[in-house]
């Protein structure tokens, strides 16, 4: 296993209002990710994971495939796993 993964994607489309954070955060259980998931004020969901390579990819496939219908785009960015996160949640945003 290498030093692991982090993705911070953005995902546009339909995808606020549909249960994509919860259904982000049940489909964490079944990976051996971290991170969080959020909506943000302009109607986008934004997650971060870590993770072995493996574990990551596979989490955000099954993301891509449950929610495929909402999600119109996506922006991914890739680095190195910092390791600071100990589990995945659920992160609200206070609206301005």
């Amino acid at each position: 296993m290498g030093e692991g993964l982090r993705a911070r994607i953005f995902y546009s489309g339909n995808v606020q209002g549909v249960g994509f954070r919860f259904t982000a955060r049940w489909l964490a259980k079944r990976f051996e990710v971290a991170g969080f998931v959020r909506n943000l004020a302009d109607r986008r969901v934004e997650l971060v994971c870590e993770g072995a390579t493996e574990q990551v990819r596979g989490f955000l496939s099954a993301i891509e495939e449950e929610m495929r219908p909402y999600i119109r785009s996506r922006e991914v960015e890739e680095d190195k796993a910092s390791g600071e996160f100990s589990g995945f949640e659920i992160r609200f945003t206070p609206w301005r």
